[in-house]
């Protein structure tokens, strides 16, 4: 079979449509100025072998709950056959999410090597391409989880992940006992599956929640997908829920009208309503 390069389907049609995009610099700084917007801090973590960026609420509620959005791969690929040199997102929709919800302790964790450089050790292309999904990757997610958790005061976690945050939020839950709930938007939970699915290169140095649906299927979950997702294909996610065992805790939920990128913010303070409240 032949295995187009991976990113051929990361936003090749907004990709062909510009012909320069913004420097890291000019992202950090959108990112920045959302979070500030809504009198957010910008917090860098050290986190096993990463530093990550998070964004946090300045002041905390009396809750044990925290919600901790994940940011998806961010501009991974430059064009087709072209890694990107900073995977810093373009338009940290993960981000616009946090900043919806409408109450309630919340938290945003960049993925590695975005915001802070890419260039710094131990930065290298794989960590946003074949091995975005690594194990040092989810050890640095879960130990900055940690810190956030604490920083707010919880004893409990809701995780929600964006696009391949999605599976990071899978991976860091199997391996936490105080994860109450995970909801996806958009996820990638399935890696092998998907780059099957759009025949490009596997991403073999990555895990694979797929391993862990044992550990996974009694921990509460929502997948949300848009009916019109071209990047993940309802029927991918659908595939791997139906792979869990009887008794499983997740449901699915496909909107008419949404795709990979609309429009989950402008009715993320409905959505979190409904599907992330008790």
């Amino acid at each position: 079979m032949h295995l187009r390069p991976l990113g051929l389907l990361l936003g090749l049609a907004v990709l062909a449509a510009c012909t320069s995009f913004p420097s890291p610099d000019e992202r950090r700084q959108q990112a920045a100025q959302l979070a500030q917007g809504q009198h957010w801090q910008a917090l860098e973590l050290e986190a096993g072998i990463f530093r990550l960026q998070a964004f946090a609420s300045q002041r905390w509620d009396k809750d044990d709950v925290l919600t901790l959005y994940l940011e998806g791969d961010g501009f991974a690929w430059r064009n087709a056959r072209q890694p990107s040199l900073d995977p810093t997102p373009l338009n940290p929709l993960a981000l616009r999410l946090a900043l919806a919800q409408p109450r309630g302790n919340a938290a945003y964790l960049g993925r590695p090597c975005q915001y802070l450089g890419s260039s710094s050790a131990p930065c290298q292309t794989r960590y946003w391409t074949g091995a975005r999904f690594a194990e040092e990757v989810v050890h640095s997610l879960d130990r900055a989880a940690e810190q956030l958790k604490q920083r707010a005061g919880a004893q409990r976690l809701v995780l929600i992940g964006y696009s391949g945050g999605g599976a990071l939020a899978l991976l860091l839950a199997a391996r936490r006992n105080d994860v109450v709930r995970v909801i996806t938007v958009a996820g990638n939970l399935d890696h092998a599956a998907w780059t099957g699915h759009h025949r490009v290169t596997p991403l073999l140095g990555s895990l694979n929640p797929v391993a862990l649906r044992p550990q996974l299927a009694g921990v509460e979950q929502v997948h949300l997908l848009g009916e019109q997702d071209r990047t993940i294909p309802p029927r991918l996610v659908e595939s791997f829920v139906a792979g869990y065992p009887p008794g499983n805790r997740a449901q699915v939920s496909v909107l008419a009208g949404f795709d990979h990128r609309c429009c989950w913010v402008q009715h993320w303070a409905q959505l979190w309503q409904q599907h992330a409240v008790d």
